[in-house]
Formats: C-alpha cells, structure tokens, sequence
C-alpha cells in the first residue's frame, strides 16, 4: 500500500516506518518541522513537511499524495510526565482539530483505510482488565477525564465513517526508547530523584507496550477487520508492584509511600485516582485476530 504516516517523527512513528518499509509499503511521513525530516528518509520514508492545523495543507498534501491508508500517530506531548498538564491543551487541539482535518481530507480523496491511534490505559473495566468493549474513563477527574473524553471523540469519529474502514488502536503507556519509561527517559530521572511516590496502595492496573510492539500492531491493523484493538503487553501490573521494581531496574532508591489524604492535599485527586482506580487492559484481542507476541517487561523480569 501507499501509506501517509502522520506524526511521523515520534517514539512509535520511527520503529513504525522501518517495519512498514520493510513490509513492502510506500511510506509517507508526515512531520510538522523540517529539522525532523532527514531522519525519516534515512529510515526509507518520504518525508512530507505539513501542519495538520491547517486544513487547506491537509487537503493539498492528501491530494498529492493520495494514500491507499492513513496511520494518524498525532501528538503534542511534552518531553517530561510532569508537565503533561500543561500540554494537555495542546494536544487534545492538535489530536480534535488537527487530526479532523487530516481525516476530512483523508475522505475526500478516496483513502481506503484509517488507522487511529487510541488509549488503552483510561479504560473503566468495572474491577477486571478491560476489553475492548469496555468504555474510557469520561467521568474520571482533572486530565484524565479530559484525555478520555477526546479518546471517546477520535474513536467515534474513525469507527462512525460510512466511507473509509476505521481501526482504533488503544495503545498502552509506551516504553522503549525514546519514551518517558526508559532508563534515560524523563521518568526515570524524576524516579531517581525521589520525586515518584507510591500513593495510598497503588492499586490501579497498568498496562505497557513496548515501541516495537507498537508498530508490530499497526502494521497488521491495516489488513485486520475494521474496529477496535487494545494494544497492551501480557503483564498488567498494579503500581505498588511495578513502581519499585521501575526504581530498582533504573537504579533509583525505593519509592517512599504517600497516604491518599495527604496526596490529595498535594496534587489533587487525580493523583489519587490515577494510580489506585486504572484497570489494565486485556489484549486477547489483539493476540487472536493481529497475531501479535508482546515482548517481556524489563523492569518486571520473567
């Protein structure tokens, strides 16, 4: 297939054009800043400067290129966890309007299939992993609830077209490199210096997928049935269980513990919720139809 690759440059979108090429796609990659554009044609794509933004760009560029499939990989996250609030804004416009403008002209000019990515960790699985009838977390607080609502939003706006086959992958939190779960990510930087503690029980679920894994998915989601696919590895993990096994494995210090009154006093309820109230996600899905084998969790051993 002609495949157009928007978000080209980022931590999936790199692993992801090196498995479409070597699949036998014509890629093109999609960036907003030129300085980003040599990378990709190394890797075998042709790189295509454009900001989704504008929505007579997106039509020129959909009209030049005319795809046979798109992969929409927008965003506009920030190169720390910790300031994720801040940014949040940014990317809910860049993913909404931006992406509506890429998927309006994806439509116009005939593209076949549309590859969106999704979010498999705001999921509400009703106290088990959720599967991919379960539905994101609307109600949640702060950003959360803010995240999964514009999650809610790209899912019905893909899986809704009466024109173009629909795929939305409900990717886990991404580690690997180039992500903030990496020894030399921002994460561990902020784990190393102390300033990760596990709240209350840290009960909530998480679910991870490797960057490789990824774009294994997203490949094979182009000739899969249209719908959804929870896009997790095989070892959902309450964060009790996996923070302080993170420290250890990136050689930070065991994380303190905080009570849940006193993180509320702190940062709010979010961060209450977020890291005692996520469910995981099951990916029986994803293993069965795109025949898919997820890599092991370093941090977690074997």
């Amino acid at each position: 297939m002609k495949i157009l690759l928007a978000g080209a440059s980022g931590a999936v979108g790199r692993p992801l054009i090196v498995r479409l090429v070597k699949a036998g796609h014509e890629v093109w990659g999609m960036v907003r800043r030129a300085e980003n554009a040599p990378v990709l044609q190394e890797l075998g794509a042709m790189p295509v400067v454009a900001n989704a933004l504008e929505w007579a760009e997106m039509f020129a560029l959909l009209e030049r290129v005319r795809p046979d499939a798109v992969i929409d990989q927008l965003t506009s996250l920030p190169s720390s966890p910790f300031d994720l609030a801040q940014r949040l804004p940014a990317d809910r416009v860049l993913r909404l309007e931006g992406g509506g403008n890429l998927h309006d002209a994806a439509r116009f000019v005939g593209v076949q299939r549309y590859v969106q990515q999704s979010c498999g960790f705001y999921l509400n699985g009703g106290g088990a992993l959720a599967t991919e009838e379960s539905p994101l977390r609307t109600d949640a607080p702060g950003g959360i609830g803010e995240s999964a609502r514009m999650y809610e939003t790209l899912e019905k706006r893909v899986l809704g077209d009466d024109v173009m086959e629909g795929v939305a992958l409900r990717y886990g939190f991404f580690y690997g490199p180039r992500t903030w779960y990496w020894p030399d990510g921002a994460f561990s930087l902020h784990v190393r210096k102390g300033e990760v503690p596990v709240i209350g029980a840290g009960r909530g679920t998480f679910s991870f997928i490797h960057v490789e894994d990824a774009a294994q998915a997203t490949v094979a989601a182009l000739e899969a049935p249209s719908g959804v696919y929870n896009v997790v590895d095989d070892q959902p993990t309450t964060l009790g269980r996996w923070l302080p096994a993170y420290a250890e494995w990136v050689g930070a210090d065991a994380p303190a513990h905080v009570d849940e009154d006193e993180a509320v006093r702190r940062g709010g309820e979010e961060s209450v919720y977020y890291q005692n109230s996520l469910s995981g996600a099951c990916n029986r899905k994803a293993r069965a139809v795109l025949g898919l084998e997820f890599g092991r969790i370093p941090w977690l051993g074997v």
